[in-house]
């Protein structure tokens, strides 16, 4: 290292050859270390700069996910609009925009090698095109195509005759596409893709000039009106090419390790053009590493914000209520019944949790007349005891009404006050209400939404009960549980919800079933009957009368705003009252009447003064008649499968046979046909819930689309059940490890978890 000699005047001055042996310029920094008599010198190496370089590229590469896709090559304007229907506005919308099947198109095939059931590529000559009419009088359009090994035809039955003619003119040669059938002896393919060649042009050539669209396996995807598979196919391909690069997978690596998960960029564009060893048919099952990646990083995060809402309930402080029996005593003296085992147990579950510092947030599971009711009563009471007040909400008017009913009779003859809510009360009657409320003076509150408006206010509220949560989502119950300090949460769901749809939309809660059903219930026998056998149906009714039982005949309305249904309810009350069954007495019950006379029309029914109750779902729960063995649900078809069991479980109640008669359309839909047949199979509330989720749904199951459940868009819950164990797993053991997510190397997890779920979730606690 050169030394430089000090002048006289303690300058130091650098000779012209050093400075260049160095490679300094003026302005450089340098190190100076003193030895005797001189300075050794040294260029000034600055270390790294700090790696703000990277997390400034990691925001970069977020907000480019965000650029609206009418800036992407090929897009504009008109195809930005019709994108839009299929959600897609942003690049990364358009990432998650999965193919729904598959295409080998790795080689083409001779037309004498094509299969039937496979969608194959082949080449050939149009040797014949012409419209078709069948003896019968059915017309389509056939094409027939040539190579050097055989022909195969093409036809089109919803067609336009000009529009092909001039398009598949004979002599043409193309590139084909499409699934291959067989009808008798002949080979045909429906509506085929087709490529076609230019005069003198090879088939090499086309697919080299298309290498999209040939020689690998193509991704179909989901379509809308006015866009083309070529066209959304290329979008994507430049959405992929450019964007998917940039996605980052913020999982812990020691998770992606132990899951075997690849990098999520990587994925996205495997699972969007898969490599050329790739098995179209695991792709289409979701089995592809490609798929596992997406879905476990889709369920992942759900779970973690799960785990977090229900890491930070334990964590609250809340209310610590103590067991007196100052009111539970006396209201079991005065049922008729003694509790289940089940109900015990759930009980038991319930109070060791409200007797814990911290809040209560469970799920209480039951099939139809398992007594949840009465559990969370139950439960209401021991708040009460403690001089809390409690607050019921129900999803409709009709179920916080009948809730009302059953509850208030209890109550009042062990000095609780109960007090009733809806949007349907008005003027001083509500004001009265609310003023009851806010003094304290109701003490079980009972309601639908308009429990958690402003208005209301509580003067101490200890315990929130929501019932069909699966109409109700997460956001309703945070605004509930807003009502007061803490208080704890009650969820109860007479649909049984199969364990995997329970993991996304319930695990934040803890979960109770009762799974037993009260003594002397007897097996229900349900049967289909189409309209020609309506007269022995009503023979039926006629001999259970006779018998001293009594009938339910069911119509349906779908919501409380459709008068149509309500008016036919009305008109067939009038006509089996007149026509059908003059001797009998029959009663009607629907959504229009007030509370007192459907109390009235009730409590007729169950002291045997009405024969048969025509009725709208009023009495999808809270009716329980045990002298009630038939049930007849006119348009069954047009109910969902647990609604149909909800409404069933009214017969059944006592020790007699009992038989549930779904009346059906002789024109039903394979979906309809298929929930009726369930229905006959089956009353065991678990498996008609699974079977239910598999024909509509998971956001039809759960009542509306909107409902707290989440939309996946990779995952499929009904299909993944075994990989949301694993993301479940994996998340909840972060949330132990790091509560808040406040340790660095969760930084980035913490950041995207609040962009995915935090509105949704509420988790505005580690914001």
């Amino acid at each position: 290292m050169p030394l430089v000699k000090l002048a006289e005047n303690g300058q130091i001055i650098i000779p012209d050859d050093l400075l260049s042996e160095l490679g300094l310029r003026p302005g450089d920094l340098l190190d100076l270390e003193p030895v005797p008599g001189a300075i050794r010198i040294s260029r000034h190496i600055s270390p790294d700069p700090p790696a703000v370089g990277i997390s400034l590229q990691k925001s970069i590469a977020r907000k480019n996910l965000e650029t609206p896709i009418k800036f992407i090559k090929g897009v504009g304007p008109k195809l930005a609009e019709i994108l839009s229907k299929k959600g897609i506005a942003s690049v990364e919308d358009a990432l998650y925009l999965l193919p729904n099947r598959y295409e080998d198109r790795r080689r083409i095939v001779s037309i004498a090698g094509l299969r039937p059931g496979v969608t194959a590529v082949f080449t050939g000559e149009v040797i014949a095109a012409n419209v078709v009419t069948t003896k019968g009088g059915r017309r389509f359009f056939e094409v027939v195509v040539r190579d050097g090994s055989g022909t195969i035809s093409f036809k089109w039955f919803n067609f336009n005759p000009a529009f092909l003619k001039k398009s598949w003119k004979e002599g043409k040669r193309g590139i084909f596409t499409g699934l291959v059938s067989q009808f008798g002896l002949q080979r045909e393919v429906h509506h085929p893709d087709v490529e076609w060649l230019a005069e003198g042009e090879s088939v090499e050539a086309v697919m080299a000039r298309d290498p999209v669209s040939f020689g690998r396996v193509v991704p179909v995807y989901p379509l809308t009106e006015g866009l083309h598979q070529k066209t959304l196919r290329k979008v994507m391909k430049e959405v992929v090419d450019q964007y998917a690069p940039g996605v980052e997978s913020v999982l812990p690596p020691d998770v992606a390790a132990r899951q075997g998960l690849l990098p999520l960029n990587e994925a996205l564009r495997r699972v969007h053009f898969p490599d050329g060893d790739a098995d179209p048919q695991l792709l289409e099952e979701g089995k592809d590493p490609a798929n596992r990646t997406l879905i476990f990083d889709e369920f992942f995060f759900l779970e973690l914000g799960l785990a977090l809402k229900r890491r930070g309930v334990t964590l609250e402080t809340g209310i610590a209520f103590t067991v007196s029996h100052l009111y539970t005593k006396p209201l079991l003296k005065l049922l008729p019944f003694s509790l289940t085992g089940a109900q015990r147990r759930v009980l038991a579950e319930i109070k060791d949790e409200m007797m814990a510092p911290h809040p209560m947030h469970r799920l209480i599971q039951g099939d139809v007349g398992c007594g949840k009711t009465l559990v969370a009563l139950m439960a209401a009471l021991v708040a009460v005891e403690n001089g809390y007040q409690v607050a019921i909400m129900a999803p409709t008017e009709i179920l916080a009404e009948q809730h009302y009913l059953n509850i208030h009779r209890w109550c009042d003859e062990i000095g609780v006050s109960t007090v009733l809510i809806t949007a349907s009360l008005k003027g001083k009657e509500k004001k009265a209400a609310l003023e009851r409320v806010a003094q304290g003076e109701a003490q079980i509150v009972i309601g639908t939404h308009a429990v958690i408006q402003e208005k209301v206010i509580f003067h101490r509220l200890g315990l929130g009960i929501v019932d069909e949560q699966h109409r109700f989502g997460v956001i309703q119950r945070g605004l509930l549980k807003k009502k007061g300090e803490n208080p704890d949460i009650l969820v109860m769901t007479a649909t049984p919800i199969p364990r995997t749809l329970a993991m996304t939309v319930f695990g934040d809660l803890s979960l109770s079933v009762i799974d037993e059903l009260p003594p002397g219930r007897t097996p229900i026998e349900t049967r289909i009957c189409f309209e020609s056998r309506r007269n022995q149906v009503y023979g039926i009714i006629r001999d259970e009368i006779a018998n001293g039982r009594q009938a339910y005949v069911i119509y349906p309305l779908v919501e409380e705003s459709e008068k149509s249904d309500l008016k036919a309810a009305t008109q067939m009350a009038e006509h089996l009252a007149n026509e059908i069954f003059p001797n009998l007495r029959l009663g009607i019950l629907h959504g229009r009447m007030k509370p007192e006379e459907k109390e009235g029309v009730m409590r007729s029914f169950k002291a045997g003064e009405i024969d048969i109750l025509v009725a709208t779902t009023v009495i999808e729960v809270g009716i329980d008649v045990p002298n009630a063995t038939v049930m007849v649900i006119e348009h069954a078809e047009r109910f969902g499968l647990s609604q149909l069991h909800q409404l069933r479980g009214r017969v059944g109640r006592g020790s007699a046979k009992s038989r549930c008669i779904l009346m059906a359309g002789e024109r039903l839909s394979e979906d309809a046909e298929k929930r009726l047949r369930v229905m006959e199979s089956t009353t065991d509330g678990f498996k008609i819930a699974e079977a239910d989720l598999e024909i509509r749904g998971p956001g039809d199951f759960l009542g509306t689309r909107q409902a707290g459940i989440p939309d996946f868009r990779v995952a499929n819950i009904l299909r993944d059940g075994r990989i949301l164990e694993e993301a479940r797993k994996e998340a909840f053991a972060v949330a132990e490890k790091d509560p808040d997510l406040r340790l660095p190397e969760y930084e980035l997890l913490r950041a995207e978890l609040l962009r995915r779920w935090g509105g949704r979730l509420e988790l505005a606690g580690i914001a």
